[in-house]
Formats: C-alpha cells, structure tokens, sequence
C-alpha cells in the first residue's frame, strides 16, 4: 500500500515533453511537437523466458552510449479550449553485457518499442499555473535476448503488452520566458505489466513565439511478468527537447 501511494504521489510529472511550453491561458487551440534527447541510465532484469536465465544490467548513460544502437524520442501535445492530448513514441536498440547466477558472463541485446496515447481535462487554471488530469494507454513492444556462453545457451523472446495508465500535468509559469514542467503517470495495474510509473520534470526557456528549449530529468520504470519472461527495469537520466507550437 504504502508504495502504490508513492506511486500516485508521483502522479506529478510527464509521459512527454510535449507541454514544454508556459503556463498561460493562451489561444483556445494548441498543437505542440516536440523532438528531444533521453540521456538515461538502466537497471534492473531481463529474463527472455523461464529457465533461461535472468541477466541483471546496471549502466550509466556514458556505458550504455557505447552499447547503443540506435534511439529515437518524439512527443505531441494538443489542447483545444479545457481539452487535452498528449502522445509520445519512443525506441531504442541495444546491446549490453551482464551477468546471470551465479556470475556467470552474458550477452544481452535489447530492443523496446513505447507508444503512449492520452486524453484529459485541464481541471485548474490561473494566470501562472495550469493542472490537467488525463488518462490512457502505452503500448509496449520488447524483444529480449539472452546469450551465455560458458553456457552455450541462448535464448530470445518478443512480447507486446498495453498498459492502462493515469496521469497529471502541471505547469507553472517562473519569470517571463521561463516555465517549469511537471509530469507523471503510474498503471499497469496486472493488465498488461504489474506496473508501469514515470515521472518528469523540466525547466523551459522561450526562445521565440513559438519555439521552446527544455531541460529535465526524467524516471520510467516498468515491471512486466508473465509466462516466465521478466522484464523489469528502470531507465532515469537527464532530458533536453526543442518544442515547436503551432
């Protein structure tokens, strides 16, 4: 109990950049997209299937970037009068080593696929902040694989889950042309994995009327088990996105 209440504790923050612009009352219809950069970190275990061994990965950004295959971050917000759309498509490729009991060396590779979609109501507003409680799905793809040598085992598996999820987006206005962002959703809830939590958030600068840099840190973690596949991590790092509004 005590950590599902963390959990909504965190319902503060972003599944996406895509809000990086300051709080206003603004015009009536909003569209925003928003490529960005996830410098994140992981942790946690992936086991492809049951017996085939669970590989446990800690790596920093500067680790994982040698490891990286390819990455690829885009988000969208859109807003017509109280009304509010947010998605965000993120992919990565890579290949990491680790370990598997008892310390034994292996190879994984890595391939997620997360695609989010959200609608909601802007419950609360004033001339410096606005709040917003939404609600949705992220669909996840992953593909695990696991090689151990010493071993001569190998194993891989591809799994598609979707998650239901609730969030909430605050924005708050700081001096002129600066904002800050906060973003955060949590679900899962044994429909697609046990759960799924994320948290952000960013400071945004207003380089010109329609054009936004934002600078944060963001927190994803998520816990799927089924059918002897593991695949349990947590990814945290620093963000920077180039928002345009139109």
């Amino acid at each position: 109990m005590h950590k599902f209440k963390i959990l909504l504790a965190a319902v503060f923050g972003l599944t996406s950049l895509a809000g990086a612009a300051q709080a206003q009352t603004g015009p009536d219809t909003v569209y925003q997209i928003t490529p960005y950069v996830w410098a994140t970190g992981v942790g946690g275990d992936i086991r492809p299937r049951s017996g085939a061994g669970t590989v446990s990965i800690s790596k920093s950004f500067s680790d994982l970037i040698k490891d990286l295959d390819a990455a690829f971050f885009i988000s969208a917000y859109a807003r017509h009068g109280n009304l509010v759309f947010m998605g965000d498509l993120s992919t990565s490729s890579s290949s990491r080593e680790g370990t598997v009991p008892p310390g034994v060396d292996a190879k994984g590779k890595l391939r997620q696929t997360s695609v989010t979609a959200l609608a909601g109501y802007r419950v609360a507003q004033t001339p410096d902040a606005t709040f917003a409680i939404l609600g949705g799905v992220r669909h996840w793809r992953v593909r695990a694989e696991v090689d151990v040598p010493l071993a001569g085992l190998s194993a891989s598996r591809s799994v598609n889950f979707t998650d239901p999820i609730i969030a909430a987006r605050a924005n708050f206005q700081i001096a002129p042309g600066w904002s800050s962002l906060l973003y955060a959703d949590v679900g899962g809830f044994g429909v697609g994995s046990r759960v799924t939590a994320q948290l952000l958030g960013t400071v945004n600068y207003q380089l010109r009327e329609n054009a936004f840099l934002s600078v944060g840190y963001r927190h994803l973690h998520v816990d799927y088990r089924r059918s002897g596949t593991r695949f349990d991590m947590r990814m945290s790092g620093p963000i920077i996105g180039a928002t345009l509004r139109f």
